[in-house]
């Protein structure tokens, strides 16, 4: 190929002189190979629909021209020419840029708006047709004029359109204008065409209602099959299904329809050409209706109707009249037009609730739960006797069994199609109930008489009672029928606050089951109290320890109880007995309580030691419990020191001291009797001190203890008085203001007068005490020793420190270090003293003393602070004017040295020159 990229291109008109005409270009086509000329020049692409095209007589035609890789105005110019033999003779058909171009027989056509070329985007048009006729099948080209500075590429493009006759027929089948729900239809369709070029048929089914038609399912064109977006899950499911047909035929089967599937069906044939490219063209279609369908609910046509029939009669009867025992038959009959499409859910309902159902696949499910108050589901029956029928039966019927039968139905229609093998989804069609059937079960009540005795009468409180209750004249009572009672018990005037008072003790039902009254609920659970049925029609009950609260009138009430259908037992009757009145004489128990003083405590760590007895009357047996119980004077506060629980389980009170607990004993010496011990008696320990008892009983080994009464017993004294020494405290600082970061120290110090013991027989346990404000009343605790020299701290929310340091025996320092103005306010000692008693040998504790209070201040000093910043201040200050002043004298000599002085002429320019 010459090079023809530095050849220039004379740039004028489009189709002036030196535009190379097509004769003049070499023939070239859109190959990928020569899309660029050679040395890398863009070479120019025009490019057409592939072909050939194949289109229907009278219907638009449509081909597109795009041109690439060009130079030149983004807008790019088109021609359109066409021949209707490949090599024949060419007619201008169309041009963008021209209105003249067109060929005269083309155009009226053209001015008509039949033939026109459409801009897409500036490089790219399509020559549009509105309708194809034959004369229009041949050759088209679409031409670009060239705007290229150099010739490269194709400037042109070729296709083949075929026109062929419309031959395409769609002629469908009305499908029945009324349907049962359930049924199915099927929609038949034949499209037809006279097969002169490679085409394809599709036909496409859609239901129009209301104006607005929706596609079901396309078959075609390449043997494909596409379903609407409604249709895809009962296609999948196999509800919509394609039956083969021959000669053009389609069949759409839909089955099991349902009142949605009304309307008016349409049938769509189109016919497709394949191409070049793989894309599928619709060219020619049609659109016909196949008719109307009305789809008759079923709850429209279903009837259902109960009836009855008795166990002794094969008659049927609207209402039976049942006695106990008998056998109840209900029939349910179903009737509907598309009986056979359906499929039922049965379900007989006694007075409006499920009592069983019969399911879709013919599994019976009992809805009543036990002890509901329905017929029993294990006498409950149903089955199916006929395509139509369903029987329910319930033998030995009881009372409970009368109501208001009715029957229900259920009617499915399965969403799925007959290829899915019974696996589809369902749709409740239409349900409804029949009419209700009223049953009736008469009882005939039984009737006794009874008579209560009593059979061990107490004569005194704690003594065993019982009462038995006999049945007696029994006539009527059905067979396997069953005895309960009640026991009832009725208060004597004055016995409690309410006026004869009646409360249940216990009953037993049909079952035999015992339910405890809320009042003897615990006696009848712990045993005390027993209700028992010795004989089918003997019923008793037993105290085995009787109380004051057990004197009053008896009743017992028993109650007849028939098994019903279900096997459960339903009261019939009831009869009350006569009151029986139990009563005896009342003897009050007594409680009295004797302490005595074993050991005296005459002197400060002796050891005190007493006993307690208790004397009881019209108690029995019964267990102890004790509280040791102390207070300074008569007045005081009572507190407790030790309890002894009834199982002899010790604990000690919360006024005793943890450190001398080892130094108490509480024990019990006897059965009613106790000891407690005290050593090494303190002056503190000085009171009174008694014994506090409770008597607890038990109706029975093993049951928990009962209150019965309390007392106590009479008050025992210590009272010594110790010749030791006496003690006296004060408190000392030397000096009541320090600054901050001080140290400020308090000294407590303690006199000891009288008998002065030696100094390792004398301890003393101090604390300190801390108030901020002056006479204040909230005060914090700041450290302290103990009698064996541990020092203990509190946490203080300050910055200073404390420590306590012992002078010598008598005396002990707090200091403050670092102190700070929250250290401010009054402080005071409190001190115990401790000394070895020469009589006793043990160490005793003497009388706590408090200090006075003393108040320390946190000063800030403000010269203090400042005199050192001034101090160095005025230090720097002086430094520096020394400095300067050493330096300016210093400067001064060096540079005045040169003592001549040469005077400056008055010719300055010279002198300037010179220098």
């Amino acid at each position: 190929m010459p090079d023809v990229c530095r050849a220039p291109l004379r740039l004028g008109a489009p189709w002036g002189p030196g535009r190379p005409t097509r004769r003049d270009r070499e023939p070239t086509t859109p190959a990928a190979g020569q899309l660029q000329l050679a040395g890398g020049c863009l070479a120019r692409v025009v490019t057409v629909s592939p072909g050939p095209l194949i289109r229907v007589e009278g219907q638009p035609v449509s081909i597109r021209c795009d041109v690439n890789d060009y130079m030149g105005p983004r807008e790019q110019d088109f021609e359109w020419v066409m021949s209707r033999e490949a090599n024949g003779q060419q007619m201008k058909i169309i041009s963008t840029f021209d209105a003249s171009y067109s060929h005269t027989s083309l155009s009226k056509r053209v001015a008509s708006g039949d033939i026109s070329v459409l801009r897409l985007r500036d490089n790219a048009v399509e020559l549009k047709i509105a309708e194809a006729e034959t004369q229009d099948a041949g050759f088209y080209w679409c031409q670009t004029p060239s705007t290229d500075s150099v010739i490269g590429g194709n400037y042109e493009a070729q296709v083949q359109l075929i026109v062929i006759a419309n031959t395409l027929k769609v002629s469908p089948q009305t499908p029945p204008a009324v349907v049962p729900e359930g049924s199915d239809v099927t929609l038949s369709c034949n499209v037809t065409r006279e097969l002169t070029q490679p085409t394809y048929l599709s036909v496409t089914w859609s239901l129009k209602k209301e104006g607005v038609s929706e596609e079901i399912l396309t078959f075609g064109p390449q043997g494909d099959v596409l379903t609407g977006a409604k249709y895809a899950r009962r296609y999948a499911d196999g509800a919509i299904r394609l039956a083969p047909g021959k000669g053009g035929l389609f069949e759409l089967v839909i089955s099991r329809v349902t009142t949605s599937d009304e309307g008016i069906y349409e049938c769509n044939g189109t016919e497709w050409t394949h191409q070049n490219g793989g894309k599928w063209i619709p060219i020619v279609g049609s659109v016909k209706e196949m008719g109307t369908v009305a789809v008759t609910p079923t709850g429209q046509s279903l009837s259902v109707k109960a009836s009855s029939s008795s166990s002794s009669s094969s008659a049927p009867s609207a209402n039976p009249h049942l006695a106990p025992g008998d056998k109840l038959t209900l029939l349910c009959a179903v009737a509907a037009d598309n009986l056979p499409s359906l499929s039922l859910e049965v379900s007989w309902l006694a007075d409006g609730r499920d009592l069983v159902t019969m399911e879709r696949g013919g599994v019976v499910i009992s809805n009543m739960s036990a002890g509901s108050g329905r017929v029993n589901r294990r006498e409950a029956s149903m089955e199916r006797t006929g395509a139509d029928e369903y029987r329910l039966a319930v033998r030995r019927v009881s009372t409970e069994d009368g109501g208001e039968y009715a029957c229900r139905v259920r009617a499915f229609i399965e969403k799925g199609g007959k290829s899915s093998g019974g696996g589809g989804r369902w749709h409740m069609a239409a349900e409804k109930t029949s009419n209700a059937v009223t049953v009736k079960v008469s009882q005939i009540k039984p009737s006794f008489t009874l008579d209560i005795e009593t059979i061990a009468h107490p004569e005194m409180t704690s003594e065993p009672t019982e009462l038995a209750c006999r049945v007696t004249n029994i006539t009527q009572l059905p067979v396997g029928g069953r005895l309960g009672v009640t026991w009832e018990h009725i208060a004597l005037p004055g016995a409690t606050s309410e006026p004869q008072a009646t409360h249940s003790i216990g009953s037993m039902d049909g079952y035999g089951n015992l339910v405890p009254g809320a009042v003897y609920s615990d006696r009848l659970a712990s045993g005390t109290m027993s209700l028992t049925r010795v004989q089918p029609d003997t019923f008793k009950l037993r105290f085995l320890r009787t109380q004051e609260i057990d004197m009053g009138q008896y009743v017992c009430a028993v109650s007849a109880w028939s098994v019903d259908s279900r096997g459960d037992v339903a009261k019939t009757a009831e009869r009350r007995s006569s009151p029986l009145t139990l009563r005896w004489e009342a003897k009050r128990p007594s409680l009295n309580i004797v302490a005595k003083r074993i050991r005296e405590a005459s002197v400060g760590g002796a050891t005190f030691e007493m006993s307690c007895t208790a004397v009881t009357q019209n108690l029995g047996q019964a267990g102890f419990s004790v509280l040791i119980q102390s207070q300074d004077s008569l007045e005081s506060n009572v507190r407790t020191i030790m309890t002894l629980s009834p199982d002899s389980i010790m604990q000690h009170g919360g006024a005793t001291d943890p450190n001398r607990r080892d130094s108490l004993v509480l024990t019990k010496s006897g059965p009613a009797a106790f000891r407690f011990r005290l050593g090494g008696v303190q002056l503190s320990d000085r009171g009174f001190y008694w014994c506090d008892i409770t008597a607890w009983t038990k109706q029975q080994p093993g049951q928990t203890w009962t209150r019965a009464m309390s007392a106590e017993s009479n008050k025992v004294k210590i009272d010594f008085q110790e010749n030791g020494p006496s003690f006296s405290i004060a408190i000392h600082s030397d000096t009541s203001t320090v600054y901050p970061w001080q140290t400020a120290k308090m000294k407590c110090s303690l006199r000891v007068s009288g008998a002065s013991p030696m100094t390792d027989h004398l301890a003393y346990e101090l604390r300190w005490f801390f108030t901020r404000l002056r006479g204040g009343q909230t005060t914090t605790q700041v450290a302290g020793v103990d009698r064996f020299g541990v020092v203990g701290k509190e946490f203080r929310n300050s910055s200073s420190e404390v420590s306590v340091q012992r002078e010598d025996t008598h005396a002990y320092t707090l200091s403050v270090h670092g102190a700070h103005d929250s250290d401010s306010g009054e402080y005071h000692c409190v001190a115990t003293p401790w000394y070895l008693s020469a009589s006793t040998g043990a160490w005793t504790q003497a009388g706590e003393l408090t200090s006075p209070r003393i108040f320390l201040t946190v000063r800030f000093a403000v010269w203090e602070s400042l005199k050192l910043p001034l101090l160095y201040g005025v230090s720097a200050s002086i430094g520096v004017g020394l400095f300067s002043l050493v330096l300016g004298l210093v400067c001064a000599q060096c540079c005045c040295r040169n003592a001549g002085h040469t005077p400056r002429s008055r010719n300055k320019l010279m002198d300037l020159e010179i220098d």
